[in-house]
């Protein structure tokens, strides 16, 4: 018998499955072996491309993210190798801090480097939803400094 309100998954297909357990990871629904959503999460962005998006109250992604067809964004675990993997010696960044649960179903969570879970936003984040934006300082040997700013 089927509890009221959810979906009978022996009826659906693969497809249907696939969107049905998409959607209960984005709630936090997941499996016992994934890894529990994390309530912060951290965009690393250069400040001219941040301060176009303040023109428009919304962040479309770089570059990148626009080729790749979702906003990559990385955990507080996650956050420091992201900078120093793709942002080695960059000058003029930004921190942006967004709270998970403002982002619902358009946040997922999918494997990445090493098998890690990364969160993934499918559409654009609203200004409205960043929680902080701190700006990333260089230091002298070329890594950026978290101090104070991510756990």
């Amino acid at each position: 018998m089927q509890a009221r309100g959810l979906p009978n998954r022996r009826a659906a297909g693969p497809r249907k499955r696939a969107h049905i357990l998409a959607n209960r990871v984005s709630r936090g629904l997941r499996p016992a072996h994934e890894k529990p959503r994390m309530p912060l999460i951290y965009k690393i962005v250069p400040e001219a491309l941040w301060r176009a998006a303040e023109a428009l109250a919304e962040f479309d992604g770089a570059p990148v993210d626009q080729a790749d067809g979702f906003i990559h964004f990385s955990t507080a675990n996650q956050v420091r190798e992201t900078a120093a993997k793709h942002f080695a010696g960059q000058r003029d960044l930004l921190l942006v801090t967004v709270e998970t649960e403002r982002l619902g179903e358009a946040l997922q969570w999918e494997p990445s480097r090493g098998g890690d879970l990364f969160p993934h936003l499918y559409g654009p984040l609203q200004l409205a939803d960043v929680l902080r934006i701190d700006a990333l300082p260089l230091r002298e040997n070329g890594t950026h400094d978290f101090s104070g700013l991510a756990p």
